[in-house]
């Protein structure tokens, strides 16, 4: 009996990929299937970027169409990542899709460490991502991601991001020199924010990272009030002192509306390199309490690691430096689910709607 399209479906109902637990026809992923006899092509749309994650999918899709009865199977797993919804009334951007803030309440937390290595491990699947450095008194991303120098600019208008292992950097870190303290008051330094975002010219990013500064101050009311965002992460530790502030930074992207994609708990463990004993140096399990009492996934959590710090100071972080080791694999599947999350979001539909312009006569 020959295989027809339903069947084909049939069998991929029972395919699950392991990254969004579901199964690739519930979530409307086959595209174009086409049944010639007993050979059988069609395509897997993947809304997250995956480039380490297609061939084991495509595996697993062909075996289960061959089961069923096709002799030859054609599968095309790609990734497209859309625009997806923001907070109302505040228009997304031309050239950028989707913007995270990584965000935590309190410093010291390892948050720009970590936005650092979630940019570079999405850009490792294949996405196109840029790093915005919005901690204007403390930029610290120049460093963690090796530029330095004044941007460019081609047309007068609009800065050229700084680029390395496959990001587009801006900071105000470029903008003045090292040791030049940014004295600044709240309405100044949210116009910092806006001109880095608007006067970049960022060239058709997946995803916009914007490493927040600690606390939830102007530059926090000025990103919800004018920046599309799309998801927070927020970046503590297990320390009681570090949840107490993370806990306001989660209410305070719920009341402006920005949804939270999840928490990731950084130092969660400290393991002697000599004996291998593990100690909770900062409490234990604290960020995983935390999401699970406001609703939102526990994204994973990283060691207290010499390593770590030592690979963010000389500017190569964990995922560039050693991108096959046990630290970069939990930033890559941390990144990999926040990319999911993304993708399980409302499509921005703004473009699908004109922009009316009401004018009086005179």
């Amino acid at each position: 009996m020959a295989l027809s399209q339903e069947g084909v479906k049939a069998a991929l109902a029972g395919v699950i990929d392991p990254n969004t637990g579901h199964d690739f026809v519930s979530t409307k992923s086959v595209k174009n299937i086409n049944v010639d006899g007993d050979v059988v092509s069609l395509d897997i749309e993947l809304g997250y970027p995956a480039a380490s994650q297609i061939a084991p999918l495509r595996d697993a899709v062909v075996q289960a169409i061959s089961a069923a009865g096709a002799k030859t199977v054609r599968a095309n797993v790609y990734s497209r990542v859309i625009a997806h919804a923001v907070q109302r009334g505040v228009p997304v951007m031309p050239n950028v899709k989707n913007i995270i803030a990584v965000a935590s309440g309190k410093g010291g937390v390892g948050k720009s460490t970590t936005a650092a290595n979630l940019a570079l491990a999405l850009a490792a699947e294949g996405a196109r991502v840029g790093m915005l450095d919005a901690d204007i008194h403390g930029p610290s991303q120049t460093m963690m991601l090796d530029v330095s120098g004044k941007p460019e600019t081609l047309d007068g208008k609009l800065m050229e991001p700084k680029e390395n292992y496959g990001l587009q950097i801006i900071s105000v870190g470029l903008l003045v020199d090292q040791d030049t303290p940014m004295v600044l008051r709240g309405p100044i330094i949210s116009g910092y924010l806006t001109e880095l975002l608007e006067k970049t010219n960022w060239k058709d990013l997946d995803y916009l990272i914007i490493d927040m500064p600690p606390g939830t101050g102007d530059i926090q009311l000025t990103l919800s009030q004018k920046v599309p965002v799309t998801g927070a992460v927020i970046v503590t530790t297990p320390q009681d002192i570090a949840l107490l502030d993370a806990r306001r930074g989660v209410k305070m992207f719920e009341k402006v509306g920005i949804p939270i994609l999840g928490v990731v708990e950084n130092m969660a463990v400290y393991c002697c390199p000599n004996c291998g004993h593990q100690e909770h140096i900062f409490g234990a399990g604290g960020g995983e309490r935390m999401a699970k009492e406001y609703g939102v996934d526990y994204l994973g959590g990283l060691p207290l690691s010499l390593k770590i710090r030592e690979q963010a100071d000389s500017g190569k972080p964990t995922v560039v430096a050693d991108p096959d080791g046990a630290e970069a694999q939990t930033y890559k599947a941390i990144a990999r689910k926040v990319a999911i999350k993304v993708a399980e979001k409302a499509k921005d539909t703004s473009k699908l709607f004109p922009t009316i312009v009401v004018s009086r006569n005179t």
